[in-house]
């Protein structure tokens, strides 16, 4: 790779070699080696920290429902009233 001087913008070489595409079995073995590291880099949450984000996400989903339910009461209010209630049209 080299940068263009005219446009500033990053080309790639011609006369650069290309990099050997690795067989079926090296790339597992490359995809395999870089979830351990990948892994290496995961931290464990203390005690104390997964209890709050447990909170935390608990809090979230009562809010959530809490929100639908409120939407729920709110359209069925409004279809009733629009729609009325079947049965009681003529009482």
């Amino acid at each position: 790779m080299t940068q263009d001087e005219a446009k500033g913008e990053v080309v790639a070489d011609r006369g650069a070699p290309r990099e050997k595409k690795l067989n079926f079995f090296a790339r597992i073995a490359l995809f395999i080696r870089q979830v351990f590291g990948e892994l290496r880099k995961v931290v464990t949450p203390t005690r104390q920290e997964l209890v709050k984000f447990t909170a935390v996400v608990l809090g979230f989903v009562v809010v959530m429902m809490a929100i639908v339910y409120g939407l729920d009461v709110l359209f069925v209010w409004i279809t009733t009233a629009v729609f009325g209630v079947p049965g009681t049209a003529g009482a």
